[in-house]
């Protein structure tokens, strides 16, 4: 193979087969190799969308009539595919027409959405239909910050985003999950803020890039699309709503808030074995927050008006974001377990770091067979190219509270006996983060302060469920809580 060419794959009767149909999406005619150019420009435009055939030797009607092919046609075809960028596989088919000198010269490539967009002589081009055009610029920049890399929008730097701007509390339980699940060195704690960004692939030469304003931004004005929509609807279309609400913050904040709201509005399901209660939502709550993490985690963030959403129905739960399933993993391959492909795979490798994130391509497989070991049915995986949607259903019945009290009492799985439905509302807001009674409270809708402490953070701390940042000092001033090693269980 050279300059990205392989020999090639198609036979005199594939030719027959496609000369059968008319010019489409993903295929063109060209009479001879002197309609080179323009036959490139096509090819061009095939990789930029779901790849394709050109033919050379074949009219415009599909008429097989081939051409003499010399050393210098295979010289001027190998240049040609030089000028495409980047560099890009194309299998060149030589095929002998029986009984004549002639040849058809077949050029084919597969989709190459991965590395899209690609140009022939330093334009793109785009195919609508059996038409190839130039791409528009728009769109051009668009595919040009999903492609990743240095171009992906994730690596761009934000002059105007500063270390003030981010979370340091965020940040540094993000190390302290790391150093607990073995992810990072237990050095790291004791670094530099600087430094720990730079190890994050977050900071560079002393700017910021995007991917640390998603990750543990405070400040969001610059970045409308870190945005979660949450919606209750009563029945099973969107007619009317029970509970409508939208949350703005990095992943963690978000994640915390998509999943409360998943606690608040489906309901349990219990057994009691011995002395311990068993409780599941009627969605396993491992499935959600997998779903949940996959949506923030390898969304498209290139566009200001995209957003992660969360649906809860009666009968079932959809949750959607802005992408597409990798280009060359079809859906079969990801319901089982394969190689992980990020989007975005700085914020990937500091979710994975953190211990929020698996690395290895088993998500989905973790959902279906979570929603298989409760007895509902598999998720079902959507794409149409620029949403991703996954659906959970359930059994009506197991609606419960839900269905006809939106405002039940938010839950979470759980084999503790003495924890109140008070205490797992708590360990449900502090998650993976470090929370002040303040931010507890909020996210609780709290007003009441000391009925917050007595009916709440009190009976988590004897439950030892919830720790003090500051365990000497009650009253410091910047004293925070957070899960101990049996409230986390909870989460896990």
């Amino acid at each position: 193979m050279i300059f990205g060419i392989t020999d090639g794959i198609m036979t005199h009767d594939d030719i027959i087969a496609l000369t059968q149909t008319a010019e489409s999406r993903t295929l063109e005619f060209k009479e001879t190799t002197g309609q080179l150019e323009r036959g490139m420009e096509t090819l061009c435009a095939f990789l930029n969308a779901d790849g394709g055939t050109v033919l050379f030797g074949v009219t415009d009607k599909g008429e097989i009539k081939g051409q003499e092919i010399s050393d210098k046609t295979r010289r001027d075809l190998v240049e040609a595919i030089r000028r495409i960028e980047p560099l890009a596989l194309v299998h060149v088919s030589y095929i002998p027409i029986p009984d004549t000198p002639k040849q058809v010269v077949a050029l084919h490539v597969e989709a190459g959405q991965l590395a899209r967009p690609f140009m022939y002589k330093g334009r793109p081009y785009q195919r609508m239909e059996s038409v190839t055009s130039i791409m528009p610029q728009e769109t051009y920049h668009q595919l040009l910050m999903q492609r990743g890399g240095r171009y992906g929008w994730e690596v761009a730097v934000n002059p105007d985003l500063h270390i003030s701007d981010l979370d340091e509390n965020a940040i540094m339980g993000a190390v302290r999950a790391g150093i607990r699940s073995g992810r990072l060195p237990e050095i790291t704690i004791r670094e530099e803020l600087p430094v720990v960004l730079e190890k994050f692939d977050l900071l560079h030469n002393g700017k910021l890039n995007n991917a640390a304003a998603v990750l543990f931004g405070r400040k969001f004005y610059n970045y409308p699309q870190c945005l979660l929509r949450l919606a209750r609807f009563k029945g099973t279309t969107k007619e009317e709503f029970f509970d409508n609400q939208r949350a703005q913050g990095n992943i963690y904040e978000l994640l915390d808030a998509a999943m409360a709201f998943c606690f608040k509005h489906l309901s349990l399901s219990a057994k009691v074995e011995g002395l311990y209660r068993e409780e599941e939502l009627s969605i396993p709550y491992k499935a959600l927050r997998e779903c949940c993490i996959n949506a923030f985690c390898h969304r498209t963030y290139a566009h200001p008006g995209s957003s992660v959403g969360i649906a809860i129905y009666d009968d079932r739960v959809e949750i959607e974001n802005t992408g597409s399933f990798p280009a060359d993993l079809p859906l079969a391959e990801l319901l089982r377990e394969h190689r992980s492909k990020p989007r975005n795979p700085i914020i990937a490798n500091v979710l994975y770091k953190s211990d929020i994130l698996e690395n290895w391509g088993r998500g989905i497989s973790l959902m279906v067979n979570e929603c298989r070991r409760v007895g509902i049915p598999d998720p079902e995986f959507h794409s149409d190219g620029e949403f991703v949607w996954v659906v959970f259903r359930y059994i009506r019945h197991m609606a419960g509270q839900a269905s006809d009290n939106p405002t039940s009492t938010p839950q979470v799985p759980h084999k503790y006996p003495t924890s109140t439905p008070q205490v797992i509302r708590l360990i449900a807001s502090v998650g993976d983060a470090s929370r002040s009674v303040k931010e507890m409270m909020d996210i609780l809708q709290l007003k009441d302060r000391k009925n917050f402490l007595v009916a709440y953070l009190n009976p988590a701390i004897e439950a030892g469920v919830l720790e003090a940042v500051y365990p000497d000092q009650p009253n410091h001033p910047k004293q925070k809580y957070r899960l101990t090693e049996k409230g986390r269980t909870l989460l896990e």
